[in-house]
């Protein structure tokens, strides 16, 4: 039976709604989650989960959930390179279960499967799911309403709405909240592929050949993801039916990486999809009765991989806050909404670093990163300061690793 007055509604059942609402219920929080897709589908992202995420993953009581879909682990990362031999690369991967006592590295899942499994989880915790809701409205106050249609039109009367549904997020629209906007430099298209049996499932990589920024993500099964990052005027590169073929044409044409992994066999198992790398924020993520989490606050640049991570240390965030106080007003969410926008800042002073050195294809930008692989090899604290977020997060940092100052230095 569905409940009459939840005390929350959560709108939008993808990884940060459905995480957040599993770990509400569990708490004795009574709440309905609002899912407009009937099934979930391939949205082309969402399928890295840095170090620093897989201990958020674990904090919620959540990481099994999301191991339970085949996840695997991925605990070394290749820079293969234009300017670096493969060989060379390999002998210098990283073991990204050196950052963590206890985490193995990454985590690579599918993005529909994590969030099917959420979703169960938070049936099974007592969230009263909705799937198919369409039409939601939501309407702002002390005592905010929510009305969907499922069949029929119904209204509830939560003391709180949640707002975890996506970029274009209709709850931040509908409730007056102001989103801040960096124009995206680059743009992103990412394909699901298989048989790819000969690449490592351990391994991922990430590097630059040409006019393109490569990701290879391993799903388990002889499955990747793969990834390319270009230049905003290139945005239809792979349009059309036939784009998905000449995508994988793309990567079997990379000298970096070794031919012996077998990129040139894959095939299409899913839909290739484009989008940009722009950056957005809410200052005040929060209206009277509405409160933000994931993409529905703001993005990072999705360059380097910190979505996922970033989307469940808001849940924790907010859970930890709604959980330990009943003052659910706008002024007692205040200190989630306040390091929500600190935890957005450092991180987009690390992307737009990381995204200057990866995707300026030109002689200064291959200097550049010549430059930057060097210092690497060198140990060189400023820039190990400047780029180390990327896997242990913002928050575990010292306010000097965020500096304009040191990522300008790093940068030149």
């Amino acid at each position: 039976m569905r409940l009459n007055q939840p005390d929350i509604v959560v709108v939008g059942g993808g990884i940060a709604g459905a995480s957040l609402s599993a770990v509400l219920a569990r708490r004795g929080i009574r709440v309905l989650l609002l899912e407009r897709q009937r099934g979930y589908r391939d949205r082309v992202r969402g399928e890295f989960m840095a170090p620093w995420g897989v201990l958020e993953a674990r904090a919620l009581g959540l990481e099994d959930v999301i191991r339970s879909t085949r996840a695997v682990d991925a605990r070394y990362s290749v820079a293969y390179d234009e300017l670096v031999d493969p060989s060379a690369a390999e002998a210098a991967k990283r073991d990204n279960s050196t950052v963590f006592p206890g985490v193995s590295g990454g985590l690579c899942a599918s993005h529909p499967g994590t969030c099917r499994a959420l979703a169960d989880d938070a049936a099974r915790s007592g969230v009263d799911v909705v799937s198919g809701a369409a039409e939601v409205r939501v309407q702002p106050g002390k005592r905010p309403s929510v009305t969907y249609r499922d069949g029929r039109e119904t209204e509830v009367r939560p003391r709180l709405v949640i707002g975890a549904d996506g970029r274009t997020s209709t709850v931040r629209k509908q409730s007056g909240i102001q989103m801040n906007k960096i124009p995206a430099t680059h743009v992103a298209t990412g394909l699901l592929v298989e048989g790819a049996g000969k690449w490592p499932e351990d391994q991922y990589s990430i590097g630059v050949e040409g006019d393109c920024m490569f990701f290879v993500f391993p799903q388990g099964g002889g499955r990747l993801r793969l990834y390319i990052c270009h230049a905003n005027e290139q945005a239809t590169r792979w349009a059309g039916r036939a784009g998905a073929q000449r995508f994988i044409e793309a990567f079997a044409r990379l000298r970096a990486i070794p031919e012996s992994l077998g990129l040139s066999q894959v095939t299409p198992a899913g839909p290739c999809g484009t989008f940009g790398g722009d950056q957005t924020w809410c200052d005040e993520p929060c209206a009277d009765g509405v409160v933000l989490v994931g993409d529905a606050g703001g993005y990072d640049n999705p360059v380097d991989g910190q979505g996922l991570s970033l989307a469940l240390r808001d849940v924790r965030a907010l859970s930890e806050l709604l959980v330990s106080s009943a003052d659910w007003t706008t002024a007692g969410l205040r200190p989630y909404a306040e390091q929500r926008a600190e935890r957005l800042r450092r991180m987009r002073r690390v992307s737009t670093t990381y995204a200057e050195l990866m995707t300026t294809f030109t002689d200064a930008g291959r200097a550049r990163r010549a430059r930057l692989y060097a210092a690497g090899r060198s140990g060189r604290d400023d820039l190990r300061l400047a780029l180390s977020a990327i896997f242990v997060g913002p928050d575990r940092l010292p306010a000097a690793a965020f500096t304009d100052e040191l990522h300008e230095a790093a940068l030149a």
